[in-house]
């Protein structure tokens, strides 16, 4: 005698709570093509143009290259505040440098080496003197911010020369220098990520430390090593930076440490495994770029945009929560 069974429909309660958890992981998405919508209505003979899509492009460069790095230190479970300061300070250096007569390619080698030397102070305070990431990178932040401006008398730093200058100003075709640049940086992370035994183990370390140490993953050089990367990818933006800007500036690059993380943690609700991924930092990225110049395209104040950048953080924080919850 042959039984059959029906098949149970999903409970009402059920149902209901799966489209909050669908929202929850594909909200930053539809948030981006919602802002896109709503610009392209509000100004679109303005801002559906190729010269304003490059522009968005442009300016994002300079941010992508430090959320990509800083995507990497949240990938162990730290962040570093001092991402921006250092930019800063790199681009003080480097301006001074190239001011003082060194050859360019020499200039940006020794920016790059100080950006590497950086990332290592901070590695070392986090991951072999065991200070928490906040504490640490917010005193070389401060300590970085201090030497910019000691170092430029608080100045602006002029007279760069132009074969610097195209690295910030200059295009290969229709494409700026700056999108290449940050381009390759993005694409090296990702692989780096996805590809190398190195970003298995920043992410085994970032799941369960302990269980990652036990596994046999040096979890101290692990993570000493997040922080280099983000010291390098720092030192690159601030170096870029300063030659869009055609100066050294001893602050330029502080406020893109909050972007920074913004980005990051609004991609964060796009990972099946509630982790940073290369992936989602670059979709918050579009979020905080298309924000940003469809203000600017409506002449939104300055002051308020930095408001709505702070409410962007607390919802990306807020939305990452619940997808963490979920899974």
């Amino acid at each position: 005698m042959m039984s059959t069974t029906t098949p149970q429909a999903p409970a009402a309660g059920t149902r209901g709570a799966a489209l909050p958890a669908r929202l929850a992981s594909y909200g930053t998405l539809l948030g981006l093509l919602a802002l896109i919508v709503l610009f392209a209505v509000l100004k679109p003979q303005v801002f559906l143009t190729p010269v304003n899509f490059t522009n968005i492009l442009e300016q994002l460069a300079i941010l992508a290259m430090i959320a990509a790095v800083q995507t990497v230190v949240m990938v162990v479970g730290d962040f570093d505040l001092s991402v921006g300061s250092l930019a800063s300070l790199v681009g003080v250096i480097t301006a001074q440098l190239l001011v003082g007569g060194m050859d360019p390619l020499l200039a940006v080698g020794l920016g790059l080496l100080t950006g590497l030397a950086a990332g290592a102070i901070n590695g070392f305070l986090v991951a072999y003197l065991g200070l928490s990431a906040f504490i640490a990178t917010l005193a070389t932040m401060t300590s970085f911010t201090g030497l910019a401006l000691l170092l430029s008398n608080g100045a602006t730093v002029f007279g760069l020369p132009e074969g610097f200058v195209w690295l910030g100003q200059g295009r290969v075709g229709p494409v700026p220098v700056p999108v290449i640049v940050a381009i390759i940086l993005v694409l090296l992370v990702w692989f780096a990520l996805s590809k190398t035994v190195l970003g298995r183990s920043w992410y085994a370390v970032g799941g369960n430390a302990e269980a990652a140490r036990l596994s046999g993953v040096n979890t101290k050089l692990v993570r000493f090593s997040a922080f280099v990367v983000a010291g390098f990818g720092a030192a690159l933006a601030g170096i870029v930076l300063t030659a869009r800007l055609a100066s050294g500036h001893p602050t330029a690059a502080d406020p893109l440490m909050l972007s920074s993380i913004a980005a990051v943690f609004l991609g964060i609700t796009l990972s099946r495994a509630g982790q940073p991924t290369v992936g989602g930092t670059v979709v918050g990225l579009g979020i905080v770029g298309v924000l940003n110049n469809g203000l600017n395209i409506l002449q939104v104040n300055s002051y308020v945009q930095q408001v709505l950048t702070g409410v962007i953080i607390v919802l990306a924080v807020s939305l990452s929560r619940l997808s963490r919850k979920r899974r």
